[in-house]
């Protein structure tokens, strides 16, 4: 297996670029009625194109290869499930919940998915892209080749993550927390950065210049730093 990420010759821990998914040249189209959400189903080479499968629950369950366009996932329920090289476009994942449950390979880009809890899992080469993830939670949720490019993340909760080598890219993690997460690596550039919480927890990371200046007054605080402007300005 390849080894997660290296090290550069100063010693800070390297990024490297998510694989992309593996997908067959065609799909087979899903319908709502014969692939539905049941225990221990596995589906593949699938495409889910503007189906409503919202609110629905189930354990153990597979994708492989599989394509979600348009279709509604918002509020579905899932533990153990795993997805592998799949392909996410303009889907609604709004409050899905998944716990133990891994994602790898996979592309997920214009999508909804205000409040998605994904605890005690893992994302591996994973790419998310123009996201909506404000009110999400990664707790626990262990991180390797994963990027975070133009998403919004305010509010998101990364608490106890393992983020070891992970890029955030013109982010807003307005008010995200980070309490107890392992940042070895960890890469912000051109993000917001304004109220994070668990900056101390920021050990290794990597942070661009012109993003420093708002993380500085966030950790002064967090450290007990009163921060005042000279007399008279």
């Amino acid at each position: 297996m390849a080894a997660r990420t290296s090290r550069d010759s100063s010693g800070v821990t390297r990024s490297r670029a998510p694989a992309k998914p593996r997908l067959p040249a065609s799909l087979d189209l899903a319908t709502a009625d014969d692939h539905g959400l049941e225990d221990e189903s596995t589906f593949r080479a699938l495409g889910f194109v503007d189906l409503d499968l919202s609110g629905q629950a189930a354990d153990g369950v597979e994708f492989t290869q599989c394509r979600f366009k348009g279709t509604d996932l918002s509020g579905v329920h899932l533990d153990a499930a795993a997805f592998t090289d799949c392909l996410f476009e303009s889907t609604n994942l709004a409050n899905l919940r998944a716990e133990n449950s891994s994602m790898i390979r996979a592309r997920l880009t214009t999508l909804r998915m205000t409040g998605v809890h994904w605890i005690n899992g893992a994302l591996r080469d994973v790419t998310v892209s123009e996201c909506r993830l404000d009110l999400s939670s990664f707790r626990f949720t262990t991180f390797s080749g994963v990027t975070f490019q133009g998403c919004n993340l305010t509010r998101a909760d990364f608490q106890n993550a393992d983020l070891t080598g992970v890029q955030f890219i013109n982010c807003d993690l307005t008010g995200a927390q980070f309490s107890q997460a392992t940042m070895d690596g960890t890469r912000f550039a051109n993000c917001v950065l304004a109220g994070v919480g668990g900056v101390t927890s920021m050990a290794g990371a990597v942070i661009a210049h012109q993003d420093l200046t708002t993380l500085s007054y966030t950790l002064a605080g967090a450290l007990g730093i009163h921060i005042e402007d000279p007399a008279g300005e």
